[in-house]
């Protein structure tokens, strides 16, 4: 399992070395749907922001990451 889980984030990290900015630029595409989406009335996936939380967390994480690589 362990050896897996290493395989893993190996692959990640290669494939998002040479594109440092894709995880932020996700990020700043899922809060862009979030505020498309408080135009319609989708319920709970508007009442809970959850693209907006998403949205926060991966550009962090790819900002986070590309500083590191």
């Amino acid at each position: 399992m362990l050896n897996l889980l290493s395989t893993l984030i190996d692959k990640i990290s290669i494939f998002l070395a040479p594109r440092k900015g894709l995880l932020p630029l996700l990020g700043i595409l899922l809060i862009i749907i979030n505020l498309i989406f408080q135009f319609f009335p989708l319920g709970w996936l508007r009442d809970s922001n959850l693209f907006l939380h998403l949205g926060v967390i991966i550009a962090l994480l790819g900002i986070m990451l590309a500083w590191v690589l």
